[in-house]
């Protein structure tokens, strides 16, 4: 707190200013400056006030230790000025005294007898002020159940009472009750007495989260696994990192364990590390710590106890070490617990939830589903049956080496090997003229290893392997070979973005200087064996092809289709089967890129046909990938998809990385979308980015994750879209700030609305406001900070901050200046017109009117920039709103006025009318003000029959039956 409040008044603002801020010690440590400041004043109110706040901080910020005392204080002050607490001050105390005994009962050095005589004191105060003693029925109850005592009679006396108005709300105790049934082993009363809380009806600080928490397992045991799944999602969203609900915490992580679910587990604990240092309560810190090794038992169980974990500040963790560690705390935890209560009921019910085996091998909680084995350091998918790999090291070499020659895919394994072997401690390189000299074979290994980085993008690792590559070839005495890896590296130097950007222009010349390197190390290179000389021609033809694919200019499209025809022809001369297909592979795709879509299909037949009859089969994945793509060109989505998915299934007979599998999901998530069938899309968008993550292509994997979460979204599967995010959001690489910064604003943007959709407006609008402000400073973009901004502006409307909303409008304003958005923020201004009207109403008219008038300009420049709409006209909508804003402001005059002029530009709705249901909704609120507010029914009847006839007579039966429903109500009332 920068400066201590010197009156009372700025103690009570500074009070509702923490009071706003989230729990944890930053509220705390400011409640706790606030008592002090207040203790100056000589009036014990501000101190009542201020003490209150600190209880509540230290309650929700799971410090209970310091609870109690600070309502020791608030009661000597009621005792001694009973007058200072009024009505609602003395409920907020009398209230309090539960949180008291909720705290006595998670410390465990506080005595059982203390306990109870604390009830005592509760029941006295509360007979004395004439209070029902519901309430301390129930606290007695809990503490029955705390202990381990039979709590059949304490559950009757607390749940047969009438509740009164200092009873635990609605949803607290209906999760007692729940919880009672529990413990009986009744599932199925449990969850009918929760649902009225786990549908949302009944809510509080601490519900749903709790009862989520604790209803699945239940849910489990009795089928329900897809509810189960949902509360989950949702539960821990509610839970996550606050060290009040770190019990849930722990609830949500056992329920990974047991249902195969063990590296979401793992990256749900990492999240919450901070609850191992946070967490103050004993009773909190026992519930959490045995969900926690729940999971850790059951991943060690599983062999995967070297692990990493995220475990107490101060060191590294493995599973088995946490694991270890937490056990120890736990059990010293129940030991005390139960050495209090004279019980054994922690202990054993510690031992129960360690020993429950797994309800389910697997259940898919996200979109992003990962087992074990690849959240492990070295993991790698499980590869598919190779061919048997040479076990002497010159067949082995010999092996590779012919496989390289043909570009067949089990050269990689070869390869694989061959570089552990060499790498390994102690290798003697054979003395065999078969095998070469080592700088030979460490060539090669260098080649691989540098077009393996070319196809991850990662190419000025690229130049480097193949340059040193290219020197030990010359050592070696292959400069043919030299030759290749030279050319290699030209190619991969050409694609690093150069000083002036990677535009069109300077990436062709790039690619055009790359061509001309490639020529001559062709041509100034004598003896090339036929195999050399394919790939260098193929080079030639490749470089070409991106130049084209750079610019789409069709000066371009001649060279690469000449170089083409010399791959295509030296290769048919020589037999050189996977350069012919790759020839013919590069004549389509060169028609594709010129805008020749069906030239490009039919030269891809003819390749199929070829490759189905000669081969290489490892060629066909890929080609039919090709056509699938030309078919979704041709809007031929169905075709597309047969082509794609036999792609894929083709696929699955070469090793992981001979075919771009990320890519042929991808597709097929798009031909789905087409064919409209979303949820398939959405599952080979999460396969083709879990994909591209084994391959190490972050950047396209993200990508296809960004997509599937804004499908999700768009599905209304708004927790999945959530939870997909926040794991994408928490990787290292994000964290750290290494992703492409605009790619994780496009992630934090999906989130920021999926929130949004989920009615969690506070934590969207913080979002929006961050994302505002970062793209504010994006020069080069200034159409997305408009788009940022208006959305932001509108969410500060809905949360009343309409300061704040009127210069986040004025920020989306200026960048629309500079990049035209005039639908989106049209769109927006009109909402923060309504939103204003509808909030302030007279009050608020002035400041909508403004927004009308800009989204006017907005209006006037879209027709003089002969701009369409895609939804409604900019103008109709405009006047439509100044109707709607004047009726929530009391103006029913100007209301109509503006109605009828909305109703003039739509003009009447005819049979194929697209606009029938907004001439509708404004005919429908003319009726209304002109109706009911300005008390003219006879022609506010005489507009909707007219229209009811108008729309009925066009086929808008359903447009119609507001208008209907409302031209009853007018006659019913007059």
């Amino acid at each position: 707190m920068p400066t201590a409040p010197q009156t009372t008044d700025e103690l009570y603002q500074a009070l509702q200013e923490n009071d706003r801020r989230p729990y944890g010690r930053t509220r705390t440590v400011t409640a706790e400056e606030l008592v002090d400041a207040a203790e100056q004043f000589a009036e014990p109110l501000p101190l009542v006030h201020a003490l209150l706040e600190l209880q509540e901080a230290y309650t929700y910020g799971s410090e209970p230790r310091k609870s109690p005392v600070v309502f020791a204080r608030l009661l000597t002050l009621f005792d001694e000025q009973p007058d200072v607490f009024d009505d609602r001050l003395r409920h907020t105390l009398f209230w309090r005294f539960k949180w008291v005994a909720n705290a006595l009962r998670q410390l465990p050095e506080v005595p059982l007898a203390s306990l109870r005589q604390w009830l005592t004191e509760m029941r006295d105060r509360y007979e004395k002020a004439g209070f029902g003693l519901q309430p301390y029925y129930g606290q007695a109850y809990q503490l029955a159940a705390h202990v381990g005592e039979d709590t059949t009679l304490a559950y009757e006396l607390w749940a047969g009472r009438t509740r009164t108005r200092l009873s635990d709300c609605e949803a607290c105790e209906i999760c007692e009750r729940a919880r009672y049934h529990l413990a009986a082993g009744d599932d199925e009363r449990a969850l009918r007495i929760w649902e009225p809380v786990l549908a949302g009806k009944e809510s509080c600080q601490e519900e749903p989260a709790r009862s989520l928490s604790y209803a699945l397992l239940p849910l489990l045991r009795t089928g329900r696994t897809d509810r189960a799944r949902e509360l989950h999602l949702a539960g821990y969203r509610g839970c996550r990192r606050n060290p009040s609900m770190s019990p849930e915490v722990g609830r949500h992580l056992e329920f990974c364990a047991l249902t195969g679910n063990e590296a979401r587990g793992l990256e749900l604990l990492a999240e919450n590390r901070n609850l191992f240092d946070e967490v103050d309560s004993p009773l909190d810190q026992f519930d959490f710590l045995t969900g926690v090794e729940v999971l850790l038992q059951r991943v060690e169980g599983l062999g995967h106890g070297d692990l990493p974990a995220a475990g107490y500040a101060g060191r590294t963790w493995t599973v088995a070490a946490l694991r270890a560690e937490v056990r120890r705390r736990a059990d010293d935890l129940a030991a005390r617990f139960d050495a209090r209560n004279g019980t054994t009921a922690h202990t054993d019910r510690r031992r129960a939830r360690l020993d429950r085996a797994p309800l389910l091998d697997a259940l898919e909680l996200t979109l992003r589903t990962r087992s074990l084995d690849e959240v492990a350091p070295a993991a790698a998918p499980a590869p598919r049956t190779a061919a048997a790999v040479p076990e002497a090291l010159p067949e082995l070499v010999a092996r590779a080496r012919a496989l390289e020659e043909q570009g067949h895919p089990d050269a990689s394994a070869c390869w694989a090997r061959l570089r552990t072997l060499v790498a390994a401690p102690g290798y003697t390189h054979p003395d065999d003229p078969a095998v070469g000299p080592l700088a030979r074979l460490r060539a090669d290994l260098l080649l691989d290893e540098g077009n393996r980085a070319g196809e991850r993008e990662r190419y000025a690792d690229a130049v480097a392997l193949h340059e040193e590559a290219a020197a030990l070839y010359e050592e070696a005495g292959t400069p043919d070979h030299a030759a290749l890896a030279r050319a290699c590296a030209v190619l991969a130097r050409a694609e690093i973005p150069g000083p002036d950007g990677d535009g069109p222009e300077a990436k062709a010349g790039a690619l055009t200087a790359a061509h001309a390197a490639i020529v001559r190390l062709h041509e100034e290179t004598p003896g090339l064996p036929p195999y050399v000389e394919g790939r260098l021609l193929r080079l030639r033809a490749t470089v070409l092809g991106l130049r084209l694919q750079a610019t789409g200019s069709e000066e371009h499209v001649a060279p690469v289709l000449a170089e083409v025809d010399l791959l295509h022809a030296f290769a048919t001369r020589h037999d050189l089967v996977g350069q012919v297909s790759g020839a013919l592979l590069l004549h389509a795709s060169t028609h594709a890129l010129a805008g020749d879509l069906p030239a490009a299909v039919e030269r891809i037949d003819a390749l199929l046909e070829q490759l189905r009859a000669h081969g290489p089969a490892w060629h066909l994945p890929r080609t039919l990938g090709l056509r699938g793509r030309l078919q979704l060109g041709l809007r031929d989505a169905q075709s597309a998809y047969a082509d794609l998915a036999e792609g894929l299934r083709l696929a699955a007979d070469w090793p992981a990385d001979a075919v771009d599998t990320g890519r042929l999901h991808g597709d097929l998530a798009e031909a789905c979308m087409h064919l409209g069938r979303p949820d398939e899309a959405l599952r080979h968008l999460t396969r083709s980015a879990e994909t591209s993550l084994r391959h190490g292509s972050r950047f396209e994997a993200f990508c296809a994750y960004s997509h599937a979460a804004r499908l999700s979204l768009d599905l209304g599967r708004i927790e999945d879209c959530i939870a997909l995010l926040d794991s994408l959001l928490a990787e290292p690489d994000v964290v750290a700030g290494e992703l492409d910064d605009r790619l994780v604003a496009q992630l934090r943007l999906t989130r920021a609305r999926a929130l949004h959709a989920g009615e969690d407006l506070k934590a969207a609008t913080a979002e929006f406001v961050a994302l505002a402000a970062e793209s504010a400073g994006w020069d080069d973009d200034p159409g997305s900070h408009a788009m940022i901004a208006a959305e932001t502006a509108v969410l500060l409307a809905e949360s009343g901050e309409f300061g704040r909303a009127r210069e986040a409008a004025d920020q989306a304003i200026a960048a629309h200046a500079r990049a035209p958005r005039y639908e989106q923020l049209s769109n927006c201004l009109r909402e923060l017109a309504r939103l204003q009207a509808r909030q302030q109403g007279a009050d608020g008219l002035s400041d909508a009117l403004a927004y009308l008038a800009d989204a006017g300009r907005i209006a006037d420049e879209a027709r003089d920039a002969a701009y369409e709409a895609s939804g409604r006209s900019l103008d109709t909508a405009l006047a439509y709103e100044h109707g709607r804003v004047h009726a929530y402001a009391g103006a029913y005059e100007e209301a109509l006025a503006a109605l009828e002029k909305a109703l003039a530009l739509l003009g009447d709705a005819g049979p194929q009318d697209d606009h029938a249901g907004e001439w509708a909704e404004c005919v429908r609120l003319a009726g209304v003000v002109e109706g009911i507010y300005l008390e003219r029914p006879a022609p506010a009847l005489a507009r909707l029959d007219a229209a009811v006839t108008r729309l009925t007579a066009g086929g808008h039966t359903e447009e119609a039956e507001p208008l209907t429903s409302l031209a009853a109500q007018l006659r019913d009332e007059n």
